[in-house]
């Protein structure tokens, strides 16, 4: 027969694992709350990021890329052109149709020899496209290279060629650009590494003006007052 220090001491266990029980179920209980609470913050996110893209986001992308359709199937001049591109340009910043139309608008601003706009326009365009995207590096180079900012042209030309990825088409290209900006700041040094490049590692490149790659460096090396190859 327990005697009654061991009843009170039954009674205390009993007591204090119904505490813990109870303390238990609170804690279950907060932990649900905080969970349904989660869910919910994350239904209500997932509603409006779905309501978003149906609602304003698909139907704005759509309104873009109409707009920059409607200019590419008309036969305008690059002045018309020009004006219309900025305007999508502008309204629909950020979306891929605004961003293409940032591009044309660049081209067509760099054919009217706008070039101060034509270089912020383009610096409007991205792409995951490398080609597309080291193109449009190009033609900003060339806008600071009309504005008389070597220095500036030169950095548009690199991101150009970094992004470019050795492609053959390309990088030998932005680097007789290169070459020739610094001819333009008498720098022959860094104009001889550029053209040595094209024919180490570009050898099929012809620049397509009568003249090789062997041509070019014995020019520079004529420059520099080394007329041996």
């Amino acid at each position: 027969m327990a005697s009654h220090k061991d009843k009170n001491q039954e009674e205390s266990t009993l007591d204090r694992v119904n505490t813990q029980l109870t303390d238990a179920g609170t804690h279950i209980a907060e932990n649900k709350k905080i969970i349904f609470i989660a869910l919910g913050v994350i239904l209500v996110v997932a509603a409006f990021v779905l309501s978003y893209l149906f609602i304003y986001k698909n139907p704005k992308m759509e309104r873009a890329f109409e707009a920059y359709n409607g200019i590419e199937t008309q036969n305008l001049n690059d002045s018309t052109a020009a004006a219309q591109y900025m305007s999508v340009a502008d309204q629909y910043s950020g979306d891929t149709a605004g961003k293409l139309a940032a591009l044309s608008a660049g081209e067509a601003l760099y054919n009217q020899g706008r070039y101060e706009e034509a270089a912020q326009y383009l610096k409007k365009f991205s792409s995951s496209d490398d080609i597309l995207e080291a193109n449009a590096l190009v033609l900003t180079g060339d806008c600071y290279v009309n504005l008389g900012n070597y220095d500036e042209a030169l950095s548009f030309y690199q991101k150009a060629i970094k992004r470019a990825d050795n492609n053959p088409q390309i990088v030998p290209r932005v680097l007789l650009k290169e070459a020739n900006v610094y001819d333009a700041q008498s720098n022959f040094g860094k104009a001889l590494e550029c053209y040595q490049q094209i024919k180490d590692n570009y050898p099929q490149f012809q620049p397509g003006n009568g003249m090789d790659m062997e041509a070019y460096i014995a020019r520079e090396l004529a420059r520099m007052g080394n007329p041996a190859l």
